[in-house]
């Protein structure tokens, strides 16, 4: 069975491994690129895009593609909804792997939103000096906000920052309680503002967070295309050797 993985995260990864270790399983990965050291995955790799719908489609047709599984990031749009539709053309099974979202727990001063715009618009009624962990694509939404001070945190370097008043960290999880409890306090952040992710390499920051009762901005996750999801590895495994 040959499979095309949208990879790129944790669980992509994990799964990639996983069916390297099963007889009768061929994984190609693909990876969009925007990361510049990706983690190795076995097998085929591929990186870039597809072309759109129709480029994806034409792949799954020339690599006579068996099953697609969607690993991409939780708030990947574009990716899903073009597999989607890529392998309703060309009747291909596809499978969303998805992780949970975090979990809200008794001291969470969530102040859930459903878009990154929704989210600058409430930030300054939170808080002055911002922990601000979206994407280095997402800075722009804020940058009409100049009295709010910004704590960016990205894995890729920034070649410019929309910010009027920012200091850039790049940095790349797991990320320890204990150190995203003293980044919080040695900048005297009073508001979090990240996305709903999921997992548990950024997980701390939401920990820090609750232990110093600062409100977190969280944006929720948008819905994935129709389709099956599954939201472990585990799971995605179990689907593949299906018949």
């Amino acid at each position: 069975m040959r499979i095309l993985l949208l990879a790129g995260t944790g669980e992509a990864a994990a799964l990639a491994e996983a069916c390297a270790r099963q007889e009768g399983l061929e994984v190609i990965s693909s990876l969009a690129g925007r990361t510049a050291a990706p983690r190795a995955l076995p097998g085929e790799v591929r990186v870039g895009g597809f072309g759109g719908v129709a480029g994806l489609e034409q792949l799954l047709r020339a690599r006579a593609v068996d099953r697609l599984v969607d690993a991409s990031h939780p708030f990947a749009v574009q990716i899903s909804s073009h597999a989607a539709a890529a392998c309703r053309a060309a009747g291909v099974p596809r499978l969303r792997l998805l992780r949970p979202p975090w979990p809200k727990q008794a001291g969470d001063r969530w102040h859930e939103v459903d878009t990154l715009a929704a989210a600058a618009a409430l930030l300054p009624q939170l808080g002055q000096r911002a922990f601000l962990t979206v994407g280095h694509k997402e800075l722009a939404v804020f940058a009409g906000l100049e009295r709010v001070w910004f704590l960016v945190r990205t894995i890729e370097p920034l070649a410019g920052v929309p910010l009027k008043r920012a200091l850039c960290l790049q940095a790349r999880g797991p990320f320890a309680l204990e150190n995203e409890l003293a980044l919080l306090r040695q900048h005297r952040i009073d508001v979090l503002v990240t996305k709903a992710s999921g997992g548990a390499a950024t997980y701390a920051k939401l920990a820090a967070a609750r232990s110093l009762g600062l409100p977190v901005i969280m944006v929720r996750r948008p819905p994935p295309p129709d389709g099956p999801v599954v939201s472990s590895v585990a799971a995605a495994l179990d689907w593949l050797r299906r018949p």
